[in-house]
């Protein structure tokens, strides 16, 4: 055994941070099972009429094709990228992990995704049943079903970092930039795919049956219901799953390569004990959310689990700093508080804490922005009985507002992770940052249950609908979907959050990675990254406009997919025994345009993300592609912010007409706020979302590729190969993605034939 964990072979580890460790993996198992009790518990409830398992199958069974096809869209490329990996990189054993952990990183992403999304189809209908009967019980089932997603998440993330770290030593930081890779290309694609799937959908569906015939969200006569409560699953459950998953993967990644550059393997081991402390304060948290029977009691009780998951950490960390992070008198690092202990330094405690504060501080950020009963949306409500043009109006001053707070919060964080270090070298800066985003995700099984909570009320509502479920139930699931709205937006907050702060550490690691590849040392290396660099101040301009064109693609994508819906759905309401409700419509033709349109357009984005980089590096250089990451991060954030908050509050403006404002359904300002969140729909869950994968993967493959980018600064013919080919490809990508797909030009050509006759 030790000849395989070479940790345990070093004799520079105590049997103390040895036992440490395997504690931690352990911990990692602790929360798979308790993932897999959740799921048992779940299964066994009550599944509801026949009608409602019929629904809930066909969900299931759409769902579960779209992710099938969408791995073996992705499976050449994965493959690609594999053999790169290993090329490129040094000794044989780091050759074969660093592929190795590609692959695992890029399993768990899909894992947790494919998994966590079955689970929830399994809970809706179970949601749905317990609708009839109890408030809290459906809550419960609900918010447990997201639990089980959030504890694979915790569970395989803390497992495959500490693998690699055991088995590696101090080489881990060449595999786990393979494991990290693996996990951000693999969300991206979900994120990207299921974002264009589920809006397609929706704004299909909502188009024709609201505004066009004036009837329910979830009306069974309406061909997309199935493939909107399809993508609420791909989306939301799938796509964010994997989302949280590779932030989790990239801030350990981070910490780690940051923790071995300052503290040496006790700057390794704390990040891993901080997280296997997350998870147990999750698995305490989640399991005490518990309701009344009144439905504005929900949120207390999601919150009040949250906040004790919190408490939990917070002296979970405390305790294990006091007592591990000793360090010899002429290790310390200056400025360093000793609490009355010789030896004793708490400052990777208070970073982590700072990362709590800030997670707490985006979610309550983000509750303000996009919560129905708050003063933003209420100002989005009101404008839409002036119309469409003010409800939009009105919707983009909230987004953009949004933005302004939730960078200055983040800044605010990563200010006082660099107070807490202040006067030290600016690598323990670095670290102090890495660990404010290790706190962040502390709680990412309470974040990934909060969200999963609301793709699971909203298919539970709709299958309510759909099977005639009586008004008491109905009522019930409405106001699960309502709270179901408000978590999905606060956990897109988190995820933007975190996917910052990860992206900041990646930069840090990227300074640290030139000193050593150049053998300087990191303060030499700093200056060259100076904004008044030209080419660093160029790069920071490229990088700076690469969300929006990438922000375009997706949106464009979720237009030619949702003109397809209107007119298919147009077109099976011509029937009129479908209209009169005596003939199903043929829920599976959408769902198969759906999945076609979304396999079109994955690779796109995906190519833009990972050769983006690349042409920068080996065009203009590390100083240029330093810049490069710099302007992604800030346009990145901003734009993702915006785009989510402006989305979410369109969304829920609709949702407090829908509850009888202004008019309430069928009025003039339901059909403005309809408009609003159509608009909104791609904005909120496929552009905004995806930007958190689109950051760090392109920070990840500038760390991959920074010691070739290091090695050829001077240019070859290789060289511009490389950049030409890149180029190429990305030329015909951007083109691409302006066509329309032979399917729109079919209805389109169909439609003109008819105007002119």
């Amino acid at each position: 055994m030790d000849s395989l964990f070479t940790v345990m072979a070093d004799p520079e580890f105590s049997n103390w941070e040895r036992a440490a460790l395997w504690s931690v993996l352990g911990t990692a198992v602790l929360g798979l099972l308790y993932a897999v009790f959740l799921a048992a518990q779940m299964l066994r409830k009550d599944q509801g009429t026949e009608a409602m398992r019929k629904i809930s199958e066909a969900i299931r069974i759409g769902a579960n094709a779209y992710l099938v096809q969408q791995f073996k869209t992705m499976l050449l490329l994965i493959f690609v990228l594999t053999g790169l990996l290993y090329f490129t990189a040094g000794e044989q054993h780091i050759k074969i992990g660093r592929a190795a952990a590609f692959i695992l990183g890029a399993g768990f992403s899909w894992l947790v995704g494919f998994v966590g999304m079955n689970l929830a189809v399994q809970g809706n209908v179970r949601v749905a049943a317990a609708s009839r009967t109890s408030f809290a019980e459906a809550l419960k089932i609900a918010y447990r079903t997201g639990t089980i997603t959030g504890m694979l998440t915790d569970g395989l993330g803390l497992l495959g970092g500490t693998l690699i770290f055991m088995i590696y030593g101090e080489q881990a930081y060449e595999v786990l930039l393979g494991f990290g890779f693996g996990g951000t290309l693999l969300a991206l694609f979900m994120r990207v795919g299921g974002g264009i799937y589920t809006k397609a959908a929706d704004v299909g569906a909502d188009l024709v049956g609201k505004l066009e015939k004036d009837i329910p969200e979830d009306d069974p006569r309406n061909a997309a219901t199935i493939a909107d409560n399809v993508g609420d699953n791909v989306g939301d459950c799938a796509g964010m799953a994997a989302d949280i998953f590779e932030s989790y993967e990239v801030t350990i990644v981070a910490a780690m390569i940051l923790g071995w550059a300052s503290f040496g393997h006790k700057g390794v081991i704390f990040p891993l004990l901080v997280r296997a402390i997350g998870v147990v304060s999750s698995i305490i948290g989640t399991y005490l959310v518990r309701t009344s029977e009144e439905a504005r009691a929900a949120m207390k009780a999601i919150h009040m689990g949250y906040a004790t998951s919190a408490v939990v950490s917070i002296v979970g960390f405390v305790v294990v700093g006091f007592y591990y992070l000793r360090f010899p008198a002429g290790e310390m690092l200056p400025g360093w508080i000793s609490l009355g202990v010789d030896g004793l330094d708490m400052r990777p405690v208070w970073t982590t804490l700072v990362g709590i504060a800030l997670a707490i501080s985006i979610n309550y950020l983000t509750d303000y922005f996009t919560a129905p009963e708050k003063n933003p949306v209420q100002f989005v409500a009101r404008a839409t009985q002036t119309g469409h043009a003010t409800t939009i109006i009105n919707g983009f001053a909230v987004g953009l507002e949004s933005s302004v707070w939730s960078i200055l919060v983040i800044a605010l964080a990563i200010f006082g992770s660099f107070l807490i270090y202040q006067g030290t070298n600016p690598t323990y800066i670095a670290y102090g940052v890495a660990m404010c985003g290790i706190g962040m995700l502390t709680l990412t099984g309470n974040n990934i249950s909060m969200d999963v909570f609301g793709p699971v009320a909203d298919n539970a509502n709709g299958i309510g609908e759909m099977a005639h479920l009586d008004k008491k139930a109905r009522q019930t699931l409405a106001d699960l979907d309502a709270v179901g709205n408000t978590t999905k937006a606060i956990t897109k907050g988190i995820a933007i959050g975190s996917a910052v702060i990860a992206a900041v550490s990646l930069f840090n690691a990227y300074i640290t990675d030139i000193a050593r590849f150049t053998g300087q040392t990191y303060e030499a290396i700093v200056p060259l990254l100076s904004i008044s660099e030209p080419m660093v101040f160029i790069g920071f301009l490229i990088g700076g406009s690469i969300p929006f064109l990438f922000s375009s693609m997706t949106i464009r994508a979720v237009g030619r997919a949702a003109f397809l819906i209107v007119q298919e759905v147009r077109e099976q309401f011509k029937d009129k025994a479908i209209w009169e409700g005596t003939k199903k419509p043929d829920y599976a033709r959408v769902v198969g345009i759906c999945t076609s349109e979304a396999q079109r357009e994955l690779i796109g984005p995906g190519l833009l993300a990972v050769l983006a980089p690349v042409i920068v590096g080996m065009l203009l250089h590390k100083e240029a592609l330093g810049g490069f990451l710099a302007g992604i991060i800030l346009s990145g954030q901003l734009l993702a912010v915006f785009m989510s908050n402006a989305g979410g509050a369109w969304d829920n403006a609709k949702k407090f007409i829908e509850d009888g404002h202004y008019g309430g359904k069928g009025s003039d300002a339901h059909k403005a706020s309809i408009t609003g969140d159509t608009v909104g729909d791609p904005l909120k869950d496929t552009a905004g979302p995806a930007l958190n994968p689109l950051i760090k993967v392109m920070n990840m493959v500038s760390l991959l590729i920074l010691p070739f980018v290091v090695a050829h600064q001077e240019g070859n013919l290789f060289v511009w190969l490389v950049v030409l080919a890149s180029i190429a490809i990305l030329a015909v990508v951007i083109y691409r993605s302006k066509q329309e797909s032979p399917a729109v030009l079919k209805w389109q050509a169909a439609i003109d034939k008819a105007s002119t006759v």
